[in-house]
């Protein structure tokens, strides 16, 4: 489809809005502090709006919604593995990780915390987990690269090769001037426009259908087993489907929300409008995949472009179902829901590169307005790495998601959990944690996965064998050093005066 006058328009506006938003975050940005996590000062409603459209990238419009079109019900054991998850990581790593990074130095980064929780002077701990968050970021930058290059490839009809420079763009733009505000800002609106698209797209859907009933019936005749809430790979498959909820306590970009939050008792009103948000978004985009085959099997005609890639299937939907007008506007919320967290990854690697090595290790005494500046030229650099991962079109956004997903938290989740709850848990336990989870999950997918055809998702041996390293080394370990303790027993007492 190439775009008409209204698909148009309303992108532009879109588009637009983000970067004045991005130009008045920039008067509000005047340290460091300010540019990578908003001087600690969201409240409950960003906090929560910022964390879900940070952590439901353009996947949760065209790589769910297209894998449960491509395999059926079965799949949606993804969204309750998601949605126990992210309850479990707001109600037990949000208020926590506030606090100890306040306490730890004021810890800016997942780098800063570790490098301070476990008083590691040597900052190998500084450098191996800037190094994860990396590689598996450029991963991740990528899929939604891939996801932006998608609509705008749909949508405008323009080849691919030039697709995936005008989806970054506006992301780029506006996360390099406004910074962790501007992202926060505008993560609200995308939240906002999110939903909206995900509870009218899957109701127009169903009424197109004629209602439940026929819609079972019509996929049914399509094909049977898209019904079946087991699929091929049995058990094994439920388990790594639900395994994604492993993966929520390693991920920067939305540990980075918890810890800018403007205090502790910020935290519990956010979940709950955090979780509401999040169940309803991922209804929405299960029943649009999963009503999409009854919708597109009766109407065969327009079905050729979703059966080449499933993942087209929103966009395809929004434009057969509404007028361009609607349809321009749910479309938006496919490019809110990339931009949303591709501009927080970019972020966070600006942050380790900038905090973590160019502080850490190159200029110690550098300014607030060099740092921001060094940050904004971060900002470009991971973007262009991206770019170019992105660039192979036989790319799948899920895909490349589940990758980096698997990676962080194997890597970062139980280091960051033990963290906060053991306090004989010691720096050299951390080192292994992030070095074996990581390494499992790299070849768990390369060996077992793409050559042997494993149906277990790798997150579920990386996390297990990270839980095991850090227990097993910090046990044979020394005594962490006493100051390190006892900041550990202050943090606990602090939470368990806050209800924690």
């Amino acid at each position: 489809m190439i775009a008409d006058t209204p698909l148009i328009v309303t992108f532009t506006v879109y588009l637009l809005a983000t970067v004045a938003i991005g130009f008045i975050a920039w008067r509000s940005t005047r340290t460091f502090d300010d540019y990578i996590l908003g001087g600690r000062s969201l409240g409950s409603y960003v906090t929560a709006m910022s964390a879900g459209a940070s952590d439901m990238s353009g996947w949760l419009l065209m790589g769910l919604p297209g894998t449960l079109y491509a395999t059926g019900a079965s799949k949606a054991w993804i969204a309750f593995g998601l949605i126990i998850g992210a309850w479990a990581n707001w109600r037990f790593v949000a208020g926590p990780l506030r606090m100890y990074t306040e306490r730890t130095h004021n810890a800016l980064t997942l780098p800063d915390y570790f490098t301070h929780r476990f008083a590691d002077r040597s900052r190998v701990l500084r450098v191996l987990s800037a190094l994860v968050i990396l590689v598996f970021f450029a991963v991740y930058c990528a899929s939604g690269i891939v996801a932006g290059a998608r609509l705008f490839e749909s949508v405008f009809g323009v080849p691919y090769a030039q697709a995936i420079w005008y989806g970054a763009a506006a992301t780029i733009l506006y996360t390099l001037i406004g910074g962790f505000l501007a992202v926060s800002w505008t993560d609200t609106v995308q939240a906002t426009l999110m939903i909206f698209a995900l509870l009218i797209t899957p109701i127009m859907v169903i009424v197109g259908n004629g209602g439940l009933a026929p819609s079972l019936a019509v996929i049914e005749q399509v094909d049977p087993s898209r019904l079946q809430w087991v699929g091929a790979g049995g058990v094994v498959a439920i388990i790594s489907a639900m395994a994604w909820g492993l993966g929520y306590v390693g991920q920067p970009h939305i540990l980075a929300r918890f810890m800018a939050a403007d205090s502790v008792a910020t935290i519990p009103s956010a979940r709950r409008i955090g979780m509401t948000w999040m169940v309803l978004c991922l209804l929405g985009a299960i029943s649009v995949g999963f009503f999409g085959i009854a919708w597109f099997g009766a109407h065969p005609e327009v079905a050729g472009t979703v059966n080449a890639n499933s993942e087209r299937v929103f966009i395809v939907l929004a434009e057969q179902l509404f007028n361009p007008w609607v349809a321009g506007v749910l479309l938006s919320a496919i490019l809110a829901a990339v931009m949303s967290t591709l501009s927080c990854q970019l972020l966070v690697c600006s942050s380790a590169l900038t905090e973590d090595f160019y502080r850490g290790f190159i200029r110690k005494n550098a300014g607030h307005r060099e740092l921001v500046w060094i940050g904004r030229a971060m900002v470009l650099l991971v973007a262009l790495v991206a770019i170019g991962i992105a660039s192979n079109p036989d790319n799948r956004v899920l895909g490349l998601v589940s990758y980096a997903w698997a990676g962080f938290g194997s890597a970062f989740g139980p280091v960051v959990v033990l963290s906060l709850m053991w306090k004989r848990m010691t720096r050299n336990g951390a080192l292994a944690g992030m070095v074996i989870g990581a390494l499992t999950v790299i070849v768990w997918k390369l060996v077992a996965v793409d050559r042997m055809g494993s149906w277990l998702y790798e997150m579920v041996p990386g996390v297990i064998a990270a839980t095991v390293a850090i227990v097993v080394v910090s046990l044979l370990d020394r005594q962490p050093p006493d100051e390190v303790q006892a900041t550990h027993e202050q943090v606990r007492l602090s939470l368990r005066e806050n209800g924690y």
